[in-house]
């Protein structure tokens, strides 16, 4: 997949103290110059807890051979992680100042270890599968970058596929290359013509074979004066925001590393400001106990807002799972309770310290480091730590001596909602291990699978993250041999309100007129109470039709308009049939109450309610709306 640039490298290692320094050419421990690691951008390195090399030992032992794990990824030194753009998962593995390989997760198959020069020269000796030796004449042509064909091999290990990892040796045993296999044993062994082995690195290891042992507490030492000069800057912007802005200040507080970090910042400022939590209903328990601690530990006021516990269930009967291309939960379940308790504490409005990074995505790195988010009107957001790596805020939350979620020692590189559409599927793997939460959603995605056609695979093996499945991730269920030929996309769409049109715009008597009916029959006294948005409403029950600038609509769901002037019609029939959505689709997320200026909406039973004697008519409650943006259906005039 294309590599993406968030900002730069910062990785960089100091090979005396054997520790990663982060920016810095120079190391803070001994003061020998540092050298810059290649690895993949955006380079957002982060530590390996105990869980991750695990990991790791295991696949190494299975892949190559008990004991190759711990030959690879010894006790005592220190490791770090970087994650590098896949379908799903892929981490590059870094310890001893190389790169040592990857560990890529493919679905239906699982974890692989890929391993580089490092990794292989680690294993010669102690590997006992997964091994191809290399007739002598073979191995100039590999080191130049050849791949290994037939005629060149003299061995290979038993119960070789291809598409495994391979490690290429000499017939000293002496590691060459690695790549991956394109025969089987069996075809390697014939010597017959074609590639045997597609070789992805090669040469000679020119990195120290007996680095020294180092800790974490080394990597502190070594990156003290980087942290100091990070910390100072983001002080100095935190005094600088709050002056510049005449409100309240919070810190939104996600129970994740960032956060924290935000958090521990916030306080060397010299600010003694609340905790704002919101809970979505789909919060792990760890992270709701993290953050009660977290606050009890800083002496914090703790702001907590619960999103309404039906808020998940009418949001997924009414648009359907959510998904990456479809992320209907975080306006309801998190911006909604977001924009209540804004207005709620800070009916004035309030600035809003949050953990945001330019290195988690695109879009966060190319947002201001102070901005305005138009779905929680009268929050000001701004972000210390918008130019730190991930392994900045670990060494700062390390050296502090900080807790911090108890997800990340389990695998998780970020912690949200347990069942969070975009998450790799190995996140959500190791969610469904370690905790019963995951168990439940995935059986209340088998139900609804069922209920539209689809496979049990649609929910065991992620589809549902997507309301449209990308082709890519299509092809790589197919390669794992799981069959999709019955995933049907559009029956995994919710059911949504849509208007069809009888005709185009037409002339008439009055100018131009449009007809059509809806797909189904209108609440008619809710649409007319959330029609106010538009206008002055005109409601007759008894006959069954409401009014609104000329424009009526019947219970029956048939829509007439009129309208002098044709391009006026098509916006005035646009903005009517989005505000039926509205009504029809509303989950009572509660983001529009905040932008009515005049107090006119308010929540009842779950649904936004109008009050016609205070509503001006302005439109300002319109839009954004998730009914609107996820349940929405346009359509041709």
């Amino acid at each position: 997949m294309a590599q993406i640039r968030l900002g730069r490298i910062a990785l960089r290692w100091c090979d005396g103290c054997n520790v990663p320094v982060l920016e810095s050419k120079v190391c803070g421990r001994c003061g020998a110059s540092t050298r810059a690691m290649e690895i993949t951008p955006p380079g957002d390195a982060r530590p390996a807890f105990s869980h991750d090399i695990e990991l790791a030992r295991r696949t190494l032992d299975a892949q190559f051979g008990e004991g190759v794990g711990a030959a690879v990824l010894p006790d005592g030194h220190v490791t770090v992680l970087n994650k590098a753009p896949a379908l799903d998962r892929m981490d590059e593995i870094i310890a001893d100042g190389a790169v040592l390989g990857t560990m890529r997760y493919d679905v239906g198959r699982g974890w692989t270890f890929i391993p580089r020069m490092q990794a292989a020269r680690a294993m010669e000796g102690v590997a006992s599968r997964g091994r191809v030796v290399a007739d002598d004449g073979a191995i100039p042509f590999i080191l130049k970058g050849s791949n290994l064909l037939a005629p060149g091999v003299v061995g290979a290990d038993p119960g070789i596929k291809p598409g495994d990892e391979i490690v290429i040796l000499d017939r000293q045993g002496k590691a060459i290359a690695a790549g991956r296999s394109r025969m089987s044993t069996e075809e390697m062994s014939a010597r017959g013509r074609g590639m045997a082995v597609k070789v992805r690195w090669a040469g000679e290891e020119v990195l120290p074979t007996t680095p020294r042992k180092a800790t974490w507490e080394e990597v502190i030492e070594a990156n003290r004066t980087e942290i100091e000069r990070k910390v100072s800057e983001a002080v100095r912007f935190i005094q600088r925001v709050v002056k510049e802005h005449d409100l309240p200040a919070m810190v939104s507080f996600s129970g994740g590393k960032d956060s924290l970090a935000t958090l521990l910042l916030v306080k060397k400022a010299g600010l003694d400001i609340p905790i704002f939590f919101i809970d979505t209903g789909l919060e792990f328990p760890e992270t709701v106990q993290h953050v009660k601690d977290v606050a009890a530990r800083h002496g914090a006021r703790l702001i907590v807002e619960q999103a309404p516990r039906e808020a998940f269930q009418e949001g997924l009967r009414v648009f359907g799972p959510p998904g990456r291309d479809y992320r209907w939960c975080c306006k309801t379940n998190k911006l909604g309770p977001t924009v209540r308790a804004v207005m709620k504490h800070y009916p004035e409005g309030v600035l809003s310290f949050i953990g945001q990074r330019r290195y988690e995505s695109e879009a966060r790195a190319s947002k201001p480091r102070v901005w305005n988010n138009p779905w929680t009107p009268g929050q000001v957001g701004a972000s210390p730590i918008q130019n730190w790596t991930s392994l900045h805020v670990w060494v700062l939350i390390m050296s502090e001596g900080e807790d911090a979620n108890p997800w990340y020692e389990r695998g998780l590189d970020r912690i949200g909602c347990f069942l969070c559409p975009a998450s790799d599927l190995a996140e959500l793997e190791l969610v469904k291990e370690g905790s019963p939460l995951y168990g439940d959603w995935l059986e209340a995605l088998r139900s609804y699978a069922r209920s539209k056609g689809l496979p049990d695979e649609w929910a065991e093996h992620g589809a549902w993250r997507w309301r449209k499945i990308p082709q890519s991730y299509r092809q790589e269920l197919e390669s794992a041999g799981i069959a999709i030929e019955r995933i049907d996309d559009k029956a995994a769409e919710p059911t949504a309100l849509r208007l069809a049109l009888a005709k185009g715009v037409s002339p008439c008597t009055m100018g131009f007129s449009i007809e059509g009916a809806f797909s189904r029959s209108l609440d008619l006294e809710r649409v007319a109470n959330v029609l106010n948005i538009i206008g002055p409403v005109e409601l007759n029950v008894e006959e069954g039709w409401c009014a609104v600038e000329h424009v009526t609509l019947f219970e029956e769901g048939a829509l007439v308009a009129k309208d002098p002037d044709p391009e006026a019609l098509k916006e005035k029939v646009e903005r009517i049939r989005r505000a039926v959505v509205k009504a029809e689709e509303c989950v009572g997320c509660g983001v529009c109450v905040a932008r009515c200026c005049e107090g006119a909406l308010r929540i009842e039973l779950g649904k936004i309610v109008i009050d016609d004697s205070v509503c001006i008519h302005c439109g300002r409650c319109a839009e954004p709306c998730p009914a609107v943006t996820f349940g929405d259906s346009a359509f041709d005039f």
